[in-house]
């Protein structure tokens, strides 16, 4: 934990940079293989580069609530079909499941313009052949992407949404910060956040006039 700390958030690294903290070349490569199998970190297509997603500079105490979450995002199964709300709209009528991330987080904040529809199901192999039918194609690129329940904390919801947000990083810490702010009370699972990014989410949240 504390070898991947160290170098600080980026949007990409090298590996040469663990070779250091890491005391060898061998163990540089386990750590970073680690990292991979848990869902923290994930290769760039030049050779060497990684990244790291932002949940991996957590306390250490939390990671094992993030792992059901980065479990899911590993076996997530995107598809498109027109590539724009259209696939969003179609795919809500066609799934039944847990929606989490992006449009959860908005319907829960109304902070950030929802991108991706990321929805947990019970049978993935069936709810892949109904996007299917319905003229989407699986693809990275896709709008809406299906993920495999993972874990047993789907009983309450904002906070199994919450750890979603904080596992999957990036701009969801931004959701997962504005359901902090809003929910506060319903979550007995926290994150750490630097201050000058909670008073900015702060700031930029909608109020009800």
């Amino acid at each position: 934990m504390t070898l991947v700390q160290v170098l600080g958030q980026r949007p990409v690294y090298h590996v040469s940079e663990l070779f250091e903290t890491a005391g060898s070349r061998a163990t540089a490569y386990r750590l970073l293989s680690k990292l991979r199998e848990l869902g923290f970190a994930s290769e760039t297509r030049k050779r060497g580069y990684f990244t790291l997603r932002s949940s991996v500079f957590q306390p250490y105490r939390l990671w094992p609530n993030l792992l059901p979450s980065l479990r899911a995002f590993k076996q997530a199964r995107y598809f498109g079909r027109a590539y724009d709300d259209s696939d969003v709209n179609l795919a809500r009528r066609l799934l039944k499941g847990f929606v989490t991330l992006d449009y959860r987080a908005y319907e829960l904040t109304h902070f950030q313009t929802p991108h991706t529809f990321f929805v947990y199901v019970e049978d993935a192999e069936r709810q892949a052949e109904l996007l299917e039918q319905a003229g989407f194609s699986e693809g990275r690129k896709g709008r809406v992407a299906i993920l495999p329940k993972e874990g047993d904390n789907f009983d309450n919801e904002i906070q199994r949404v919450y750890l979603d947000c904080l596992a999957f990083g990036g701009r969801s810490t931004l959701d997962a910060i504005a359901i902090e702010l809003l929910y506060g009370d319903k979550l007995s699972i926290k994150g750490e956040f630097p201050i000058e990014l909670v008073m900015k989410v702060r700031d930029d949240l909608p109020h009800e006039s």
